[in-house]
């Protein structure tokens, strides 16, 4: 295995062209993309080479590099060992959390019909009136912040009655075999280590749950 820093380097002139065809660069040139100084390009651009993981035709302004098979070898390494990684990430993402108690607003919100009708649209079931509220530990936290970048469907807020009832978003997710979505209301410094989870029935009741008890939730992509 190479160090990482000649791996970086490689990479860098794999950008360049070079798996295909010899690139033209200069120490000074190899330094400033990998943010180090010329002196360290340089030695990194031998290091390559006595690893035989590129040829180079040194010039007075520069030289030629080429990477040989052993150096598209390694990339291809780090290429597969990506897409594992990623492939992993894309599996979906599970955050585990103790049940809490909420203050049954969900139950209110969750029997206004324009609510209703909206969830019954993006998640395929009318909510059972009621929320699962799970607290999550703070090592779950960053999983927590991963998901707000996922594809989050907006329930539109309405008026009625003379009283105005704000937006929201959900996302879908499992609780076993129950289909289910996180939603989060759409006033600010919402919890971050609180969700609030629907679904089609009673999840307390369904899972034979309490305060403190242990829940998982699967976010899938």
């Amino acid at each position: 295995m190479i160090p990482a820093e000649d791996l970086q380097c490689l990479k860098v002139i794999a950008l360049r062209g070079g798996c295909k065809n010899p690139v033209f660069v200069s120490s000074q040139t190899i330094g400033e993309m990998l943010a180090c100084s010329q002196q360290t390009a340089s030695r990194r651009l031998k290091g390559l080479e006595s690893r035989g993981l590129i040829t180079r035709t040194i010039a007075a302004d520069g030289q030629h590099v080429t990477i040989t098979s052993n150096g598209e070898e390694e990339l291809r390494k780090e290429y597969q060992d990506l897409c594992r990684i990623f492939s992993e990430c894309d599996k979906g993402y599970i955050l585990s959390g103790t049940v809490v108690s909420g203050i049954g607003e969900g139950k209110y919100y969750m029997s206004l019909e324009p609510y209703k009708q909206q969830f019954r649209t993006h998640l395929g079931f009318e909510p059972y009136p009621g929320t699962l509220n799970i607290r999550l530990p703070s090592s779950v936290l960053p999983v927590r912040k991963k998901i707000d970048s996922l594809g989050w469907i907006r329930i539109k807020g309405f008026s009625t009655d003379g009283r105005t009832f704000g937006d929201a978003k959900c996302l879908p997710c499992r609780i076993g075999d129950v289909p289910c979505g996180i939603v989060v209301p759409g006033r600010t410094h919402y919890p971050e280590d609180i969700i609030e989870v629907i679904a089609p029935v009673a999840l307390r009741r369904k899972f034979g749950v309490e305060d403190t008890d242990t829940v998982t939730v699967e976010v899938g992509q």
